[in-house]
């Protein structure tokens, strides 16, 4: 059922996204009296799972879900259908179309896309405002495993900036620190900058990112499971761990650090509880977790928005998004890091759905992932909307069009490309599932 849950997630946010962007093309098609002779949501190779011919044009829905399409009359296109090209052009084809009608037909979807995210990320602001944990507010520092060590952190840096910009949340920082070259900290009151290595990245990578960066708080207990070992034991919510077998205990870590390396050894317990010192006494468990959580809550803060200032706080959001997926490409382009790797089609898009149906990650997603479809279109590559633009931007500079040879030429080009990209997408994602069973 999980597994189901996730399915149809992903198919519900690809079919959203397809038909929004397929519209962004079509409208403007059929306003400037151009002909559109298919619009299908997913392809259709050979077959169609439905099809249904409205006026001049079919629509329907094809049985592969990795994307969409319209087809314009007089437009040479990833079909490659030349035979109407040889004709005389009619009217109502793309081809008979001033440049900048053109232009705007196929800036259509990648703009659709664009504004699409921009009005989900101003209504989640607008109903939820924006809650996070400030990078000022992690005041004892921060906490990193063996991954974080190796680019150089420490638990208990304070990070002050990411190539010399200060980031404002500490959820960003992971991310931020992926995407920069340095890293500044204070250290013990010292305040130092150093680089951040490829194969720190490669690192991070692979591992996801899991329990690679967190931050340091204070060892006063939230919640204590009921039934565990430390309930067991005494220990209550609110209780603050002063000490461990006479080890001084300052920090959350501390105590953590304690009990995952005591399985099945004895402990001795100092907690402070109003005002007073108690001594509890327990077993630890074969799986080093005694049952307590820490409270964090009181770290975080949410930004509240009216709507009219919700709009541009939306806009900046979609920029910051879109600026992230960009400066992805330049870990891509470091061989040391190995992202390629960690690229996800959608086998593994479909695993990051969760297994039950939640509307936050879903608007959420799919903001992100309508950004990512107009910034990929945008690409200058034959077969992608971008490659599209690059030949209408030569022609309205030029005053000519490139010639037919030379559009279909960059159309069987771009169709190569993209199908490498595929390959490697396709790739990874059933390594991943082949290693998980080695």
């Amino acid at each position: 059922m999980a597994l189901l849950t996730q399915i149809l997630t992903f198919i519900l946010i690809i079919s959203i996204l397809v038909i929004l962007h397929e519209l962004g093309h079509f409208i403007p098609a059929k306003y400037f009296k151009t002909k559109v002779e298919k619009f299908y949501l997913f392809f259709d190779v050979k077959f169609s799972l439905f099809k249904k011919k409205i006026g001049d044009t079919e629509y329907g829905i094809g049985w592969l879900p990795l994307g969409g399409y319209v087809k314009i009359a007089g437009m040479i296109d990833e079909s490659m259908d030349t035979e109407q090209m040889k004709e005389e052009p009619k009217p109502w084809e793309f081809r008979s179309k001033p440049a900048w009608q053109r232009l705007i037909i196929m800036m259509g979807g990648v703009t659709v896309n664009f504004f699409l995210a921009w009005i989900i990320y101003t209504m989640l602001l607008f109903n939820n405002g924006d809650s996070y944990i400030p990078a000022d507010n992690v005041k004892y520092g921060i906490q990193v495993d063996s991954t974080g060590e190796k680019i150089g952190l420490r638990t208990g840096d304070k990070i002050l900036a990411i190539d010399g910009i200060k980031t404002k949340k500490f959820d960003d920082a992971v991310m931020d620190i992926l995407l920069g070259d340095n890293i500044t900290v204070d250290r013990n009151g010292q305040k130092i900058t150093f680089p951040i290595p490829d194969e720190g990245i490669k690192d991070i990578l692979g591992s996801k990112g899991k329990r690679f960066l967190s931050y340091r708080t204070i060892p006063v207990l939230e919640e204590v499971t009921s039934g565990k070992v430390a309930e067991k034991a005494g220990i209550l919510p609110g209780d603050k761990i002063t000490s461990v077998n006479g080890i001084e205990i300052n920090y959350w870590d501390e105590f953590t650090g304690i009990i995952k390396s005591s399985a099945n050894k004895e402990l001795s317990i100092q907690v402070l509880r109003n005002g007073s010192t108690k001594e509890l006494n327990l077993t630890v468990p074969e799986e080093a977790r005694i049952g307590v959580e820490v409270n964090t809550q009181d770290l975080i803060v949410t930004d509240e928005y009216s709507f009219l200032a919700a709009i541009p706080a939306g806009f900046n959001e979609t920029i910051n998004v879109l600026t992230k997926q960009i400066k992805q490409f330049k870990i891509l382009a470091k061989p040391k890091t190995e992202a390629y790797k960690s690229i996800k089609g959608p086998i593994g898009i479909v695993e990051m759905m969760p297994e039950e149906f939640d509307w936050s990650f879903f608007w959420s997603f799919l903001a992100m992932f309508s950004v990512w479809l107009a910034f990929v279109n945008l690409l200058p590559i034959p077969a992608l909307d971008g490659g599209h633009v690059m030949f209408l931007l030569y022609e309205i500079i030029s005053g000519r069009p490139p010639s037919e040879k030379v559009l279909e030429r960059g159309q069987i080009v771009g169709f190569v490309i993209i199908m490498g990209l595929m390959v490697v997408v396709f790739g990874n994602d059933i390594w991943n599932i082949i290693k998980r069973f080695i």
